[in-house]
């Protein structure tokens, strides 16, 4: 009995991991999944059947074919977040070590964005920030990294009931200047907010991305114009380089079996 539940556990992940190999064609049907399975069709049915009854498979009404189902990317996504918190303190604190200024963790919270996590630097003058504070996207390096897939569209969607306040001297005051930084930093490879969000602030940030390719945090320094304003280049190629460092980390390991 123990043998025949492990056989069909391991015959159940195989699946998992076929269907995953699956997802940029239209699905697998129960014949190939037979095939690559290496049993006959009445089991490879009954063990795609398995996985849809626990949301882990789905099939398309029409072509019959299976696919990965929801709960397996609910799964990914919360392994992910957990990886992601894990992960980040460290090289925060590196990116601290190695700038000197204050490191974010960032997440969008609607048209706002979310401090998860902080690391500072020990000085005399440091930029406002700490964990649970929330500033507007439209302003923030934060927020255009993390809005980096939006396109005109979803941007003026998610920014319709938002007045666009000047906050600072160069805050943008308009969805048109907000679409042309972002194009800029799409260009440059990272976001930055030069006395946007207050004056005499400027921050840098990349995207984090996870298993799918969304983006689902932001890495920023930020810091006063004074001290950080001529180090932007060297702060936006290490907070990009942070953030892939991240995003490799929040990608799914092959399955072992």
């Amino acid at each position: 009995m123990k043998g025949d539940a492990g056989s069909s556990l391991r015959r159940g992940l195989l699946a998992l991991e076929i269907l995953a190999g699956a997802e940029d064609r239209d699905g697998l049907g129960v014949v190939d999944a037979a095939r690559r399975l290496g049993v006959d069709k009445s089991q490879a049915s009954r063990t795609l059947r398995a996985l849809a009854d626990h949301g882990l498979a789905e099939r398309d009404p029409t072509s019959r074919a299976y696919r990965l189902g929801p709960r397996v990317f609910a799964y990914a996504a919360l392994v992910s977040e957990r990886r992601l918190l894990r992960a980040a303190p460290a090289l925060l604190e590196r990116l601290v070590e190695g700038i000197g200024e204050r490191a974010h963790l960032t997440v969008l919270d609607g048209p706002m964005v979310l401090t998860l996590l902080s690391q500072s630097p020990v000085h005399a003058v440091q930029a406002a920030g700490w964990v649970g504070r929330t500033v507007p996207a439209y302003c923030s390096a934060a927020g255009r990294a993390l809005l980096a897939d939006h396109d005109a569209t979803a941007l003026r969607r998610l920014l319709r009931d938002v007045e666009l306040i000047p906050r600072g001297p160069n805050t943008v005051t308009s969805l048109e200047q907000l679409e042309a930084r972002m194009r800029a930093a799409a260009e440059r490879g990272y976001a930055i907010a030069e006395e946007e969000l207050e004056p005499g602030l400027v921050a840098v940030a990349a995207p984090v991305r996870r298993f799918d390719r969304r983006i689902v945090a932001a890495v920023n320094i930020s810091g006063p114009s004074f001290r950080f304003g001529a180090r932007l280049p060297q702060a936006g190629a290490a907070v990009v380089l942070a953030a892939d460092e991240l995003s490799a980390a929040l990608q799914p390991a092959q399955l072992q079996l």
